[in-house]
C-alpha cells in the first residue's frame, strides 16, 4: 500500500525558492571527511605537510559548518511544521554536537599541530560518524517529510 503524499514544507532560508542549507553544507562536510584521510596520511607517513593540511581542513569544516547551520537554524525556528518534527530537532542537536567537536578539533590543532595524535584523529573519526548520522537525519527530513522540496500532485 502506497504512503499518502506529503505536502512540501517550504524553506524560509532560500534564494529563488532553493533552500540554502543543503547547498551550504557540502564544503564543510567534504573538509571534515577529508580531515580523517589527512590525519591518517600523517599517521602513516609522519610528514608534517599532513599536519598543516589537517589544520586547514578542520578550520574550513568547523567554520563552514557553523555558517551553513545558520540557514538550518532559520528554518527550524521560523517554520512551525519543521519545529514539530522530532527529526528536525534531532538533526539540529546532533549537528551542534558534531560542530562543537569539529571546533574543538580545530582549536587543539591551532594551539599545537602535534595534537593530531591521539586526540585529533579520535575526534576526527567521531566527527565523521556524527556527520553520517546528521546526514541520515537530514535525508529523512527531505525524503520523508518533504522539507525544502516541491511535491508534485
Amino acid at each position: 500500500m502506497a504512503k499518502p503524499r506529503q505536502r512540501s514544507i517550504k524553506s524560509r532560508a532560500s534564494l529563488a525558492g532553493h533552500p540554502l542549507h543543503p547547498v551550504m553544507i557540502h564544503f564543510p562536510v567534504a573538509a571534515l571527511m577529508a580531515l580523517v584521510a589527512s590525519d591518517i596520511g600523517f599517521l602513516l607517513s609522519g610528514d608534517p605537510f599532513w599536519l598543516r593540511v589537517s589544520l586547514w581542513l578542520a578550520g574550513v569544516g568547523a567554520f563552514g559548518g557553523w555558517i551553513a547551520s545558520t540557514a538550518g537554524i532559520i528554518d527550524l525556528v521560523t517554520v512551525s511544521r519543521i519545529r514539530r518534527l522530532i527529526t528536525g530537532w534531532s538533526h539540529a542537536l546532533v549537528a551542534v554536537v558534531m560542530l562543537s567537536l569539529a571546533s574543538l578539533n580545530w582549536l587543539l590543532r591551532f594551539n599545537d599541530l602535534s595534537a593530531i595524535l591521539p586526540w585529533g584523529l579520535a575526534i576526527s573519526l567521531l566527527t565523521a560518524a556524527l556527520i553520517a548520522l546528521v546526514g541520515w537525519l537530514g535525508g529523512q527530513l527531505v525524503y520523508e517529510h518533504a522539507v525544502g522540496v516541491e511535491v508534485e500532485d
